[in-house]
């Protein structure tokens, strides 16, 4: 461990210094008139920044602007670097470095076509124009099955960008608005005046000679040949590797080639940026691959037909008017994998599943004078019209007019996307583990009204296959903030916010100006510029997250108490309190929320008198938790021998066996919860045992992990109980497990209103429970038993149930869920 710890210091190291210099940047005065581009990363001088760059070194009323571009490596883009090397309003810094972070930091106007790294916030004065990188035919965004797990850092960006660039209406519509759900939240200005990229095709004679003579001096064998240029898109990791795509892309150059007249057409490769690192490293592609720091548009100006696949490359060679061809053997896993907006049928060129029958294209379209034939040509006009409407070759004056020349009449703008008549809801949902408060959490945003509410969540992104299962179930409607990368600002101020936390003095953050500062900057970081009506710290257990969220602009902020808190800070784990400090912390936030909501109107009382001291008593109010009933009872028909069968062994665990040799004789008792000493299955185990020696054919199942999982396993070996009680550890699916009992248990020291006694309810199950002070408001009238809270308690209880004097349960969750969705909103301010 400690050697691992040592091979790791010197990235933490680069890491912390490469925080401390942005941080140091950070706060020092802008550069007024400063331009800082970034295409793809720093890979080359490419794309929509560097059509604009172009259009701003030209302007004569804009020489007082000075411009930086991030590249990646200097030397292998030195061509750029070279161009510009006599020019004194225009530098370079390499990607990633120090200076490059001061630009980032201090530059007036930030251009890009992608995304700024994850600690990337914008200051107050700085001007972000996002132009993307092209219309999408791929499915982008929330539109791609589980697609939000990508869209952390994208929406991030696009939040805190001042101008957003659309090509046309469809792009605006279909990828900003709808793919990276950007309706309801964005309030910056969406500009749909056309690609400034596509400005770059509209080559004279003098351009298009200029471009071929780049690239033969680049080593490619033009002649008078005209240009066929294959563009794939790389498909990622689902479909390869870049070495693999490669070789395939070879094999069907020399297809296509096999099919044409090579002494009139030469087949020109251009790769995606992922690809092209390779590729330009491989000897047999020299005669055909196209430099990387060529702009595409350009070179696209110079080609005269166009071989792609799913790439954006064909919406801006539209404008060209020249023929396109859609090579895609791999159509039917592409689609089904990461999804089209439209059907090849629609489509300005026939898709075609072999290299041959493009080449056979080819060869029909030298026979028809180089021109788009017939049976195409009605497709083509209507895709122009409708993804090119824009493109006249001055779409870059345009987009200079109005974000540098700050020009808005005459021009196709929208800042009215934030304005759809919905009320802005953000929630923070915790760790989003597996548990009751992440499992009342997906509940609540399944049951909320999304056409009244628009509805955000936040959390922490995580690498746990566990949370990212639970991630993929928030509803659909949602828009999602995973908080990506860490908060910006120095050391020494981090330093003073940890010593603030451990002092006890978290809630003095509004009042000191340097943490108020990092707090702000935070929100930010992550929010940009998006306004919320109500902000909900659903979780209600982190002192970091509460104060975050205090910090939003003016908003009504409630947070969630799921238990009796002042137990919870003073529960101890291996004879430690180890949440006393964090919860007292969190106490201390209190009186600066407006609501502070339980989730039960017993557990409300229990906190009021508990946390008096924090908080004034009519802050205090409660709200059900809601269940997703439909959820439940699908999962509760799933195969329990398909759900817990292991391919390594062949088999099934022991208590699966004995729930599946459907034991008629055999009464199953079944407990769900986190293995922790507040939930107390020790009391149930010693209850079991007493109940069990009285009724051999009985068995216990106990579904859950935690901190206990070693003692409550010895406790069931020393009672010599290994063959009737079950710890089946954490379980994907416990609602197949529960469905396959007979009577549900609870033997919790205190519970807020527990998940899992709604998810029995749903279920029908009997329910045993012990007397806590929220237990009577999770049961409804005439359902289940509750029992003192003691080994005797629990074992009268199992008794009973085997006598037949514990109720079936009756549950109408319809009304329930109705009951619990409107107490959310009045709990929160909202009715």
């Amino acid at each position: 461990m400690r050697l691992s710890r040592l091979k790791r210091l010197p990235s933490r190291v680069k890491r912390a210094a490469r925080f401390e210099i942005h941080a140091h940047w950070r706060r020092q005065p802008l550069v007024i008139g400063s331009v800082f581009y970034e295409s793809f990363s720093g890979n080359g001088m490419l794309d929509n920044p560097e059509a604009i760059f172009r259009e701003l070194l030209a302007a004569p009323d804009l020489a007082h602007l000075t411009h930086v571009w991030a590249l990646s490596d200097l030397t292998q883009y030195r061509a750029a670097v070279e161009e510009f090397a006599g020019n004194p309003r225009v530098s370079f810094v390499k990607y990633g470095s120090a200076a490059y972070y001061r630009a980032l930091a201090t530059s007036q106007y930030l251009v890009n076509n992608a995304t700024f790294p994850p600690d990337f916030g914008k200051r107050d004065g700085q001007v972000y124009l996002n132009t993307w990188h092209g219309t999408p035919l791929k499915r982008m965004g929330y539109d791609i099955e589980d697609g939000a797990l990508g869209t952390a850092n994208i929406v991030r960006n696009f939040v805190q960008a001042d101008y957003l660039l659309a090509a046309n209406p469809f792009m605006a519509e279909q990828m900003y608005e709808t793919g990276y759900k950007l309706t309801g939240i964005y309030r910056g200005t969406l500009v749909e005046e056309g690609y400034p990229r596509i400005d770059r095709q509209f080559l004279d004679d003098a351009g298009r000679a200029s471009l071929r003579r780049q690239l033969t001096e680049a080593g490619i064998p033009l002649g008078d040949r005209k240009i066929v240029l294959y563009a794939p898109t790389w498909k990622g990791a689902s479909f390869g590797r870049p070495t693999d795509d490669i070789d395939e892309i070879l094999a069907h150059v020399a297809a296509i080639e096999e099919r044409i007249d090579t002494s009139r057409y030469v087949v020109l490769l251009k790769t995606h940026q992922s690809v092209h690192k390779l590729a330009r490293h491989r000897p047999e592609l020299k005669r055909m691959l196209v430099p990387n720091e060529l702009p595409t548009n350009a070179v696209l100006g110079a080609t005269d037909a166009l071989i792609t696949d799913y790439s954006s490359i064909y919406f801006d060679f539209l404008q060209t008017g020249r023929p396109i061809l859609f090579f895609t053997p791999d159509i039917a896993d592409y689609a089904g994998t990461r999804g089209l907006y439209f059907e090849p049928d629609e489509w300005p060129g026939p898709a075609r599943m072999s290299a041959r029958e493009i080449g056979d294209d080819l060869a029909a379209i030298a026979e028809n004078g180089d021109a788009v034939p017939e049976e195409w040509r009605e497709r083509y006009l209507a895709a122009q019209r409708r993804f090119t409407p824009y493109e006249d070759g001055a779409a870059s004056k345009r987009v200079v007019d109005i974000v540098f020349r700050g020009v808005r009449d005459g021009y196709r703008l929208r800042t009215d996307l934030a304005d759809d008549g919905r009320v802005k809801l953000l929630l923070y949902l915790g760790g989003m583990r597996p548990n009751g408060i992440t499992t009342s959490a997906l509940n609540l945003l399944n049951n909320l009204d999304h056409d009244r509410y628009d509805v955000s969540a936040f959390f922490a992104q995580s690498r746990s296959k566990a949370t990212i299962g639970k991630q993929k179930q928030i509803h659909p409607a949602v828009r999602q903030f995973p908080r990506v990368g860490g908060m910006n600002g120095a050391k020494l101020r981090h330093l003073a916010r940890h010593l603030d936390f451990r002092r006890g003095r978290i809630a003095e953050h509004a009042n000191i100006p340097s943490q108020n500062r990092l707090w702000n900057d935070e929100w930010s970081r992550c929010f940009g510029e998006s306004r919320f009506d109500y902000v909900v710290d659903f979780s209600g257990y982190g002192p970091f997250w509460a104060t975050l969220l205090l910090h939003s602009p003016e908003a009504e902020r409630s947070i969630w108490l799921h238990n009796d808190l002042a137990s919870d800070a003073h529960r101890e784990v291996g004879g430690e309190k180890k949440m006393l400090h964090s919860l007292t912390q969190l106490f201390t936030l209190y009186e600066q929320y407006d609501h502070l909501v339980s989730v039960s109107p017993t557990l409300s009382d229990i906190n009021r008198d508990g946390l008096a001291e924090y908080a004034r008593p009519e802050k205090f109010t409660y709200a059900l938790n809601t269940v997703d009933a439909e959820h439940i009872l699908e999962n509760a028909q799933a195969d329990l021998h398909e759900l817990t069968f292991d391919e390594e062994t062949g088999t099934n665990p022991a208590w699966a066996n004995a729930l599946l040799a459907h034991d008629d004789e055999v009464t199953t008792f079944v407990n769900v919860g986190r293995l922790s000493p507040e939930k107390n299955q020790a009391r149930l185990i010693r209850a079991f045992a007493e109940v069990h020696a009285a009724h051999p054919a009985t068995r216990l199942v106990i579904v859950g992990a935690g901190p206990l999982f070693d003692d409550l396993t010895a406790l069931v070996e020393s009672l010599g109980l290994t063959d009737s009680v079950f710890l089946t550890g954490m379980q994907r699916n416990p609602h197949a497990i529960m469905a396959a009992a007979d009577c549900f248990v609870l033997s919790s020291d205190y519970e807020g209103q527990p998940m899992v006694i709604l998810e029995a309810l749903v279920l029908g199950l009997p329910i045993v429970t012990v007397e806590f002070a929220s237990a009577k408001n999770a049961l409804p009238a005439g359902s289940g038993l509750v029992v003192p809270q003691s080994d005797a308690g629990v074992a009268q209880g199992l008794t009973a149930f085997l006598a037949g004097e514990v109720p079936a349960s009756t549950f109408d969750y319809v009304a329930y869920n109705r009951k619990a969705v409107g107490q959310f909103y009045a709990a929160i301010g909202a009715e």
